[in-house]
């Protein structure tokens, strides 16, 4: 007869306090950054809170073990009523901290309920062997250089292409990025491995995106141009600079750089612009509800669609300065439509109230725009369409 499962322990809020400060500690190490006194203060206080047990899904699992291809979102839904909301579920600092536990397949989590709250921890079987009731729960930490790769916060594949495929510029500092002049002899347009002469500030960079005309973003409510979003094109590496160098005649020709072509996702064309390729940190998606009322509109949907659906990339008419961050949750409302009340004498026109229907995730934000990835949807989304936060 297999021994009955323990009871939780009676120090939960501490087990999770040590992970996460243990995590810190290790982040701070290879950072070379200090763990503050106020982040440890602040760690402890959200590792000790969890949940309440009213925000849990109702088939919440007591255990679950990781599989590959698991997100933390996916994770999240097993046992919340609202995803996003993990990081309360595992008792995170999200300011400090990366990544907290790095999740990994085949660790066991388990759903601990103490004092009307629960949390997630690290646990395994013991005594048993797989089909063990007995469930030891026991702080772990590892450090991602000597393990597989840990489980993502959401879906990387939808929104890394993304990252790399378009930018929003300010209309001046597009129009002052180094340009295209000429291609290499007998061409017309360049392909991967093509030569492709240019002028402009290269800012001592090396690796670059070529996009081509960008398109403006503007504001659904006040027409306002929010910024240029530019598509992309390929990229180039500099493999000779600019120069000023003087002909027979005593006079000074200009050359310009020569670049080489590493991709081209179309024809890269005389007149093209070059920008830097910027260091992506892809794992800072945390998930997380704006601290203060924060509504807007989307401004467009990635591509030609007219309509956009789950997984696919929005831009919205925040960013920055209207303090969207990185990890942003927003509610996705429907507009109600304008019916006419048929059961009064006189027949007259009323709005139906707006209705929620979607869940948005921002991984990007620029100054005055934001993209947000659609992580669920009720009904076709389209430009103009209001959010709110969560």
């Amino acid at each position: 007869m297999p021994a009955a499962r323990p009871a939780p322990l009676a120090v939960p809020a501490v087990l999770a306090a040590c992970l996460t400060l243990a995590t810190a500690s290790a982040w701070a190490q290879a950072s070379k950054l200090p763990v503050t006194p106020e982040q440890r203060r602040v760690a402890d206080q959200v590792a000790a809170a969890g949940v309440p047990l009213s925000e849990l899904a109702p088939s919440a699992p007591d255990t679950y073990t990781v599989k590959p291809g698991d997100t933390l979102w996916d994770i999240s839904k097993l046992f919340l009523k609202s995803p996003w909301r993990w990081p309360e579920l595992w008792g995170m600092n999200r300011e400090q901290i990366r990544n907290p536990h790095l999740i990994y397949p085949g660790q066991m989590l388990v759903l601990v309920k103490v004092d009307g709250r629960a949390r997630l921890e690290f646990g395994q079987r013991v005594g048993g062997g797989a089909t063990s009731d007995v469930v030891k729960l026991s702080p772990q930490m590892r450090i991602s250089a000597l393990d597989a790769n840990p489980i993502p916060t959401i879906p990387l594949a939808l929104i890394q292409p993304f990252l790399t495929d378009t930018v929003v510029f300010d209309t001046d500092e597009l129009a002052k990025a180094p340009r295209i002049v000429a291609a290499q002899e007998g061409h017309v347009v360049l392909g991967q491995g093509d030569l492709a002469y240019a002028r402009g500030d290269f800012g001592g960079a090396t690796d670059f995106r070529i996009f081509r005309n960008s398109r403006p973003l503007v504001d659904p409510a006040t027409r306002e141009i929010l910024g240029y979003e530019a598509p992309y094109v390929g990229t180039a590496d500099l493999i000779r600079p600019a120069e000023d160098r003087p002909d027979a005649d005593g006079k000074t020709a200009i050359v310009p750089a020569t670049l080489k072509i590493r991709l081209a996702k179309q024809e890269v064309g005389i007149g093209d612009r070059l920008a830097p390729a910027p260091q992506r940190n892809l794992d800072r998606y945390v998930p997380h509800a704006p601290e203060k009322p924060l509504e807007g509109q989307i401004a467009a949907l990635y591509g030609d669609a007219l309509n956009a659906g789950q997984n696919q990339i929005v831009a919205l008419n925040r960013g920055k300065r209207d303090g969207v961050e990185r990890g942003h949750v927003f509610a996705l409302w429907r507009d109600g439509p304008v019916v006419r009340d048929t059961t009064a004498e006189k027949a007259e026109a009323i709005k139906l109230p707006d209705e929620r229907h979607g869940v948005l995730f921002v991984f990007e934000v620029y100054e005055r725009v934001s993209y947000a990835l659609i992580i669920s949807v009720q009904q076709p989304v389209k430009a103009g369409d209001r959010f709110t936060q969560p």
